[in-house]
């Protein structure tokens, strides 16, 4: 969790950055503009990337801190009130979520792609995954017993690491194939 929040906070700071370059100059050349499909500026001028009037960027710098925060506090020993577990995985399954429908708007509707968009969408789903996991073992997400029992077959199985890995590696994939050579033209 800590790395990926760290690394999030970092992609969502580099995008704000970006976002107030193309609010000074919207022809503004940014730095992850290499080509046609890997094109930041492409991306950031899509209205989908704006929620409630500014950049998608902003919650990154206001949530990725936190997610480091309770990373570092955990790895501190602290354990935290089973309420604020089950309301930190469902703000950050809404996270992934929206991670997943800006991947989708990007690929299938923009037709180009954001590097530090794309390190947000990896970094969300592999803090979910770990969330998730912390969440299922600890018994902190007032589960039944019958699907805590089966949530807990499924981690302690490391099904939910299976799931990550081919998560990870359809989208890889699925970029490959959609744009195949023209990543690098």
């Amino acid at each position: 969790m800590l790395i990926g929040g760290l690394l999030s906070l970092l992609a969502s700071f580099v995008l704000s950055v970006e976002a107030f370059q193309l609010l000074k100059n919207p022809d503004a050349a940014l730095s992850c503009s290499v080509n046609a499909i890997i094109n930041c500026a492409s991306v950031a001028k899509h209205p989908s990337a704006e929620l409630l009037g500014f950049p998608n960027s902003f919650f990154g710098l206001i949530a990725e801190p936190i997610v480091a925060t309770v990373a570092v506090a955990g790895l501190a020993g602290v354990k935290f009130p089973r309420w604020f577990m089950a309301t930190a995985q469902v703000f950050y399954t809404l996270g992934f979520l929206f991670a997943y429908y800006l991947l989708y708007t990007s690929v299938f509707v923009i037709g180009a792609l954001c590097p530090w968009c794309l390190l947000v969408t990896l970094t969300t789903t592999l803090v979910f995954f770990s969330l998730t996991r912390y969440n299922i073992r600890e018994d902190n997400l007032w589960l039944s017993k019958h699907a805590s029992k089966k949530a807990n077959a499924f981690i302690s199985k490391d099904y939910d690491k299976f799931l990550l890995a081919s998560i990870i590696v359809l989208i890889i994939a699925g970029i490959i194939v959609k744009y195949g050579s023209d990543l690098f033209a």
